[in-house]
């Protein structure tokens, strides 16, 4: 399955606008970021599939509902879906991955990593617009641990503001705030 959309590759800032735009699809809460993420294939500028925060059933992430409706078009199970990713596929997220979950669940860098067979083919670049705020989990270090096996992290600037502005819809804020 694909989106059959096609975006300009090189054109990294609407990329991120694009990822936005899922993110103000999810619900705000006080206990989850809005997220939105697209998976690429940079070669052709086909956009694979796209997610946002609790788009599927559960507590999903962003990156989580991108690998798993691309692997579910597939009829295969997520931990799979490296095996169909052309090559040149990256994912744009407007906030980085997650490196812990408190719910449990896999984190987005894992799930990221885990489309790697022997350290080749694979997710090998994530694009995002902000970092983790500490808000949920303290000090992300997905970005590092992406980094550390071999992962291009690229921080694209320019929408910092409002992707906060959305990610943090629903939490509640102090008095003066």
């Amino acid at each position: 399955m694909t989106c059959s959309k096609v975006v300009d590759p090189s054109d990294h800032k609407s990329i991120l606008r694009l990822a936005l735009n899922e993110a103000e699809k999810s619900e705000p809460k006080p206990t989850n970021f809005r997220v939105g993420a697209l998976l690429l294939n940079e070669s052709n500028g086909e956009v694979l599939a796209t997610g946002y925060t609790l788009e599927l059933p559960g507590n999903t992430h962003a990156e989580q509902c991108c690998l798993l409706k691309l692997s579910e078009s597939y009829s295969i199970p997520e931990e799979r879906v490296g095996e169909i990713l052309p090559e040149n596929t990256v994912i744009y997220t407007t906030m980085e991955p997650c490196g812990k979950r408190l719910s449990g669940n896999l984190p987005c860098v894992e799930r990221i990593l885990r489309t790697q067979k022997e350290g080749k083919g694979g997710i090998r670049k994530v694009y995002h617009g902000v970092s983790e705020p500490e808000t949920f989990v303290g000090e992300n270090v997905g970005r590092t641990k992406l980094e550390e096996s071999g992962i291009t992290c690229i921080h694209i600037s320019g929408l910092e503001d409002d992707i906060l502005k959305v990610a943090t819809a629903g939490h509640e804020r102090e008095a003066g705030e």
